[in-house]
């Protein structure tokens, strides 16, 4: 058995890690172009461009302690690496981004310790899970984030003194008629702050308590910066008889009030900052060891966990080529004539003007029904053959619109329905038509 210089080695894992990294790239390109392309055409999620450059500038400093370290592919991580593939398809099936993202951001991720080794990842930790960031989600949580501050600004308007009447996110007070649109949610707050807080977080504190503190700290910050940045738009809107905070102008107060509390959040921050401490290796001769030089079979390892990898790799898509060949081309057509019984019958008139705005259904049904002085209104969207132009999942398929609707959500939770005598618990949302208010002003 021959050895090789320890050089070759590293040229050797960062050769066949550079393949892996291409050939993922290459072969989940259209994964990674939707991700881009949310970057450029969001302002949400703007600052991932940011965040690839960050992670490698993190390993850089890293590098003197990690050439101390010696390269041990692991062929075990296979196996999540497989896994993530198929999580991959699963995503794809369903057109779900984000399910697509986070296992192409995974395989990256994973690359680490299948070439180098988990001694060497161990030292990357944060910044393998910084790349996390890259992937745009969060915007899930905005309805929620919607009714927080809808919840804080009238209880607050209240305590002021100020009558409020609300009704789900619109609400009036004397001087005029306000709304907490997506814009007011703030959720590119807290995407922002808590992306920024945890880089803060990881190069200012040793403790792992500590950096946890400050990333929940983080979190919470911005979500109580926003409630209070609503509260001052609507008064100040108020006092001013709506010649301030109007129009553009509150978002431009929002992001200056939000950066001056960022501000001082990480200068407190930085006041329980640990000292930075360089890896210093406790004898003269820990810090001139090297590992021993690399076996032609560990040589050999390299080049097949990465070869094996290359396969797994390629199998999703094959997988999503068989599966498309066996669906079916036909047009889809649903019944337009439903028949439920129990005294249930065709109505002559719609039920209601409205009807959800899901898009690009494979095909449509809309019924209404009646029984005696009921009504009911059956819409079934049926989605077939979903991709990104064609999907179920999607935060655009919502009840009713926030903005360029007449409709708005006044409340919604769950219930028990009982129909032809099945008892069905369904979930239940309270709209209401144009006739609510006649103009809103975003809060």
């Amino acid at each position: 058995m021959t050895t090789l210089p320890r050089k070759s080695e590293r040229f050797v894992a960062l050769l066949t890690f550079a393949l892996l990294v291409f050939c993922i790239l290459a072969a989940y390109r259209e994964t990674f172009a939707a991700m881009v392309g949310i970057w450029w055409r969001s302002e949400t999620f703007t600052h991932a461009f940011l965040v690839p450059p960050i992670v490698i500038w993190m390993v850089w400093r890293e590098r003197d302690e990690l050439a101390r370290i010696k390269v041990r592919p692991n062929a075990w991580v296979l196996l999540p690496i497989l896994a993530l593939g198929f999580l991959w398809l699963l995503g794809d099936l369903v057109a779900v981004n984000a399910v697509t993202q986070f296992a192409v951001v995974g395989l990256l991720v994973l690359s680490v310790p299948l070439v180098f080794g988990l001694q060497i990842t161990r030292h990357l930790v944060f910044p393998l899970a910084f790349l996390f960031f890259c992937v745009p989600v969060g915007e899930f949580a905005m309805p929620q984030l919607m009714e927080w501050t809808a919840d804080f600004t009238v209880l607050a308007l209240r305590l002021t003194g100020i009558p409020v009447y609300r009704e789900g996110l619109q609400f009036v007070i004397p001087s005029g008629n306000w709304s907490v649109v997506e814009a007011c949610s703030g959720v590119r707050y807290l995407i922002a702050s808590l992306t920024v807080g945890t880089l803060f977080a990881y190069l200012n504190y040793k403790s792992i308590h500590r950096r946890l503190l400050f990333i929940v700290v983080s979190a919470l910050v911005p979500i109580l910066a926003n409630w209070l940045r609503a509260y001052m738009i609507v008064m100040l809107g108020h006092v001013s008889g709506n010649k301030l905070a109007a129009g553009v102008d509150h978002l431009i107060y929002g992001w200056v009030f939000f950066g001056i509390v960022i501000l001082l959040m990480f200068m407190i921050g930085a006041k329980w900052a640990d000292m930075p401490v360089g890896a210093v290796p406790k004898t003269l001769e820990q810090a001139t060891k090297l590992p021993a030089a690399v076996t032609d079979d560990s040589f050999k390892r390299l080049w097949i966990v990465g070869a094996v990898a290359a396969v797994l790799l390629v199998m999703p898509h094959f997988a999503r080529l068989r599966i498309d060949s066996w669906n079916s081309k036909e047009k889809v057509e649903l019944p337009q004539d439903m028949q439920l019984g129990g005294g249930w019958t065709n109505a002559q008139y719609p039920v209601s003007e409205w009807l959800p705005d899901f898009k690009n259904p494979s095909a449509v049904s809309v019924q209404n029904l009646k029984k005696g002085e009921q009504k009911l209104g059956v819409y079934v969207a049926y989605y077939r053959q979903q991709g990104y132009q064609r999907k179920l999942v999607s935060s655009e398929n919502v009840l009713a619109k926030s903005k360029g609707s007449s409709w708005v959500q006044i409340s919604s939770g769950n219930t028990n329905l009982g129909f032809s005598g099945i008892n069905v618990n369904v979930r239940q949302v309270l709209l209401k038509g144009p006739d609510l208010l006649n103009s809103t002003v975003g809060a």
